[in-house]
């Protein structure tokens, strides 16, 4: 059997966003989503996301590249953050732009993970699957993002396990502070075009929420 989880990254970066991911996943093929604790939207986001029980909601860690020092501080803070905001430990964790694969940020992330029990992107038994993404060498590129280029993602990095496709679904208002804004609106409408299900379905492939699945990390044994 063949999983795959979807996730919108990005949760509680603002209403505009938080209305897209709730879309995503009630209309369309989103099954899990990464929140922001520290941002204006990120209440909002935490009650939506209760509004939703069969979405699966992890930690979206964000925090300066530039203080890899602070990674545990960092982690400890979000996490009651987290718990203070959705009353539920986070089902998984990743980063805001990747940090959590820093060198210097990793090793405190999966002994953090490893921990509470949490699966970290990249490092499970998930495979994850990143280049569902609009943008490529500073140039946007929709085609990248469209129910062909969803589809074709599919059928060449899709494992015959887990694997987790990440996304960054929403509605741009004005003013909104990120190059990547038409994206994120095309995004929204492939994933939730009809057909995207119809073709995974078709292909056996079974979407799940991290919450479907164990993939908590394995503790180290201790000498």
């Amino acid at each position: 059997m063949r999983w795959l989880v979807v996730t919108a990254d990005d949760f509680g970066m603002s209403p505009g966003i938080n209305r897209g991911i709730v879309h995503a996943h009630r209309g369309g093929i989103v099954t899990s989503a990464s929140l922001l604790v520290n941002r204006p939207a990120s209440e909002q986001a935490a009650a939506l996301g209760r509004d939703c029980p069969a979405l699966s909601v992890g930690l979206h860690l964000e925090m300066d590249r530039g203080q890899p020092e602070r990674a545990d501080v960092e982690l400890e803070a979000q996490l009651a953050r987290f718990l203070d905001l959705v009353g539920t430990a986070p089902t998984h964790v990743d980063s805001h732009h990747n940090v959590h694969n820093d060198v210097r940020v990793l090793p405190h992330v999966l002994a953090w993970a490893e921990r509470h029990g949490v699966p970290v992107r990249g490092h499970s038994r998930a495979r994850h699957v990143g280049q569902f993404y609009g943008q490529w060498g500073g140039d946007r590129h929709v085609e990248q993002i469209s129910l062909e280029g969803l589809l074709r993602l599919v059928d060449t990095d899709a494992c015959d396990d887990v694997t987790e496709l990440s996304c960054h679904p929403g509605y741009v208002e004005p003013g909104f502070p990120s190059s990547y804004t038409v994206e994120r609106e095309v995004e929204l409408r492939t994933l939730c075009d009809p057909r995207v299900r119809q073709g995974i379905e078709a292909r056996q492939i079974r979407l799940v929420g991290f919450r479907d699945l164990d993939l908590r990390p394995t503790p180290t044994p201790t000498p």
